[in-house]
């Protein structure tokens, strides 16, 4: 896998979730590359603005009202942040683990929240980067990133509502790509285990609501997590590579570097 910006540069990126963990670095990285980025969440990233200056644009919108995302797509803001971009990259990383309990002994409240997090907002915003006019430059390539995981491929007890909803984006992205939208090239990619705040939420369930938190308490024990930047720059060398689109899903893991 040979990544380096497209020919087609220069670039920016939407990242949700930039706010901390893996999209935070996804963020740091991508500005740190000369990618302008645009950071969606429910808050503000102080420490990557007093970085990046006006390289970074943010966004203040919750994800998980689809009401107030569907007034922030109809407002201009997306297609005046493209500019002259000639490759527009769209990082889906928010969402969310809860709840994590077993059918039966979840919230409905938290259920509704995570399908729109973890669902809606990404489809939501694939869709506005995908249509016709999304961007200012009519010849601007996009290329979007579902932030997928394991458990969209595998099942795990107790994670049944974030199984189902990872897995909802790689079946997503398999679609898209039949569809084959011009000048549009996605893929659902798992960045492995990220040593990130949703980690510690695991590692803090109780066993009765998450019976495998043994193998993620001896995950962070042994230095096996992957650090956000570390899971970022894969994400993004992945995101610029040429590979990128030849295959709806992915996993950084067994992606070869050549």
């Amino acid at each position: 896998m040979t990544a380096s910006t497209p020919s087609h540069a220069p670039a920016c990126a939407i990242v949700t979730g930039h706010t901390r963990g893996l999209g935070a670095a996804l963020a740091d990285l991508l500005l740190a590359r000369g990618i302008r980025v645009l950071g969606l969440g429910r808050g503000t990233n102080p420490a990557l603005a007093a970085r990046h200056g006006e390289a970074l644009v943010q966004a203040v919108v919750d994800l998980a009202d689809p009401a107030a995302l569907e007034r922030w797509l109809a407002t201009d803001a997306l297609r005046s942040f493209t500019g002259e971009a000639r490759c527009v990259l769209l990082f889906n990383n928010a969402g969310t683990v809860d709840p994590i309990a077993p059918c039966g002994a979840q919230d409905a409240g938290a259920i509704a929240r995570a399908v729109t997090l973890n669902v809606a907002a990404p489809l939501m915003l694939a869709n506005a980067i995908a249509a016709p006019g999304a961007a200012a430059n009519p010849e601007a390539e996009r290329r979007i990133v579902h932030v997928s995981s394991g458990a969209a491929r595998n099942a795990y007890s107790g994670w049944s509502i974030y199984c189902a909803t990872k897995a909802a984006l790689d079946h997503h992205a398999r679609a898209v790509a039949l569809d084959a939208p011009h000048g549009v090239r996605i893929c659902s990619v798992a960045p492995g285990v990220v040593d990130t705040g949703m980690q510690a939420t695991i590692r803090a369930t109780g066993i009765e609501q998450f019976p495998l938190r043994e193998r993620f308490e001896q995950l962070k024990q042994n230095g096996q997590l992957a650090t956000p930047e570390t899971a970022a720059l894969q994400l993004i060398d992945y995101a610029l590579s040429d590979a990128f689109g030849s295959t709806p899903t992915a996993d950084v893991r067994e992606l070869v570097k050549t």
